[in-house]
C-alpha cells in the first residue's frame, strides 16, 4: 500500500470537488447582497439571510456569486460544496419558491387550516394542531396538502412535521403520505397463516 503525503491527498480531494467551484447564475429578480460572511437574497418570494462559514470566501461579480476557500483545511472542500448549494437554494427560493405535496388516505380522515394552524383528523380521538411557521403558506384541497415557501429547509420540516402525526400505516396504507410515495403494505395474519 502507498502512503501519500497530506499535501498531495488535499489536491486530489480539490481536484474531485467541483460542485464549490461552480458559479450560481443570479436569477433575474433576484438581488444579492453580500455583508461580510452573511448572504442576503432578496426575490419576488420572499427575503433569505445565511451566515456562510469563515472557511469558504463569497463574493459577486454582477450576474454571478462566486465560492472560493478563505482558509485551508480538511474540511474546506466539504464546506464550499455545501454553502454553495445551500446558496443556490436560496436564489431559487425567493425567485420560483418551493413545495411538498402531501396526500390523506383514510375513511373519514381530512385536514382544514385554522389560522396560522393546520388542524388534522386522522383517527385519534382528538384532532390534531399544527402550527405553521411564519414565511410558509399550508392549502388543502380534498385530501391533498401543500406546504410551500421560499425557504427549502423550513418547506421540508413542516411537510415533515405534518406526516409525523399518523405516517402512514404498513398494512392498510392509511395515514399521511408524501405524494408519489409508494407504501411498500405488509400482509395480513391470514396472508402469513395461508
Amino acid at each position: 500500500m502507498v502512503d501519500f503525503p497530506l499535501s498531495v491527498i488535499r489536491l486530489l480531494i480539490k481536484i474531485m470537488s467541483r460542485v464549490g467551484k461552480k458559479p450560481i447564475e443570479i436569477l433575474s429578480g433576484v438581488e444579492v447582497r453580500i455583508e461580510g460572511q452573511k448572504v442576503i437574497v432578496k426575490g419576488p418570494k420572499g427575503e433569505l439571510i445565511r451566515e456562510v462559514r469563515p472557511e469558504i470566501k463569497v463574493e459577486t461579480n454582477g450576474k454571478e456569486v462566486v465560492f472560493s476557500e478563505a482558509k485551508e483545511t480538511q474540511e474546506t472542500n466539504a464546506f464550499w460544496g455545501m454553502e454553495r448549494a445551500l446558496v443556490q437554494n436560496m436564489i431559487i427560493g425567493v425567485s420560483r419558491g418551493f413545495e411538498k405535496q402531501l396526500e390523506i388516505s383514510g375513511v373519514g380522515f381530512n385536514a382544514n387550516i385554522k389560522g396560522n394552524k393546520i388542524e388534522l383528523n386522522v383517527g385519534f380521538s382528538h384532532k390534531v394542531e399544527v402550527d405553521i411557521p411564519a414565511g410558509i403558506e399550508v392549502s388543502v384541497k380534498g385530501k391533498n396538502i401543500t406546504v410551500s415557501g421560499c425557504d427549502k429547509n423550513l418547506v421540508g420540516l413542516v411537510a415533515e412535521k405534518i406526516k409525523k402525526v399518523r405516517p402512514p400505516d404498513p398494512y392498510h396504507g392509511k395515514g399521511i403520505k408524501y405524494a408519489g410515495e409508494v407504501i411498500k403494505l405488509k400482509p395480513g395474519k391470514k396472508a402469513a397463516a395461508a
